[in-house]
């Protein structure tokens, strides 16, 4: 999964996301849930030391730059639990 920066308000709400150098604006209001990590898929027990058994998961709309009439792009991001930033899981365009 690509890494990416999420670029957030005071608040902690998401403003922007950006990806390959290229700046998503944030366009409608962020889903935010949390899934359980299905770590004895592969391993055998919880790994030594590890508290984290979900990852946040975010949904956002996102448009290239600050143009208002661009399309919206869904894209869903999942925390890293290793060093606190984001991965894209998912980008679909959103259907006018």
């Amino acid at each position: 999964m690509e890494h990416v920066v999420l670029n957030s308000s005071p608040d902690g709400s998401p403003l922007a996301v950006i990806r390959g150098g290229r700046e998503w604006v944030v366009g409608a209001e962020p889903l935010r849930w949390f899934e359980r990590v299905k770590w004895w898929e592969s391993e055998r027990r919880m790994p030594r030391g590890s508290g984290r058994v979900d990852i946040e998961v975010l949904r956002l709309q996102t448009r290239l730059g600050q143009n208002e009439d661009d399309e919206l792009v869904t894209m869903e991001l999942v925390r890293d639990g290793q060093g606190g930033g984001w991965r894209v899981r998912e980008t679909a365009a959103v259907a006018a």
